[in-house]
């Protein structure tokens, strides 16, 4: 009887979803690189509307970059990158190494980044990379000789 128990036991486990079957070491580092992209708070600039709408933005749409929105400053305006399109573009090892050592332009809290922990910068490279690749290159930098005259989604900044 305890065979017929196995037997049908094993059957019921071939016949698993995939999602129940994918929650083994690989699951657990994506779902550790989900909870850093929420709590680095990277959808705030890397997913266009996430802010303005308070996270109400479906995670098929996470960080395509912020579209034709853009963070207006004397150094002119940046674009948060597509992380959907970067990352897999990288190897996880050029993705430490990038984060470690870069220094872009504000808003990008540069900074608070590179003190991320290699493992946690693993997990946010695997579950960047499972979100799948989608959207478009973020525009490219407007140094601040060709700005439009009003800024796209900031307040005018104050007279020099």
């Amino acid at each position: 009887m305890r065979y017929v128990y196995a037997f049908w036991g094993a059957v019921a486990l071939g016949l698993a979803p995939m999602s129940a079957q994918a929650q083994g070491a690989g699951s657990g580092q994506i779902e550790r690189g989900r909870y850093m992209v929420l709590t680095g708070h990277c959808n705030n600039c890397h997913t266009a509307g996430y802010a303005s709408r308070e996270g109400d933005v479906p995670e098929k749409d996470w960080l395509l970059g912020s579209g034709p929105l853009g963070w207006r400053g004397p150094w002119g305006t940046t674009y948060a990158s597509n992380l959907r399109l970067t990352v897999p573009a990288m190897t996880e090892e050029t993705w430490v190494a990038y984060i470690k050592s870069f220094k872009p332009r504000p808003p990008m809290p540069w900074w608070s980044m590179k003190e991320t922990t290699e493992p946690d910068l693993r997990a946010m490279y695997q579950y960047i990379k499972s979100l799948g690749k989608a959207g478009q290159h973020a525009q490219a930098y407007l140094p601040p000789d060709q700005e439009p005259k009003q800024p796209y989604n900031l307040a005018p900044l104050p007279p020099k």
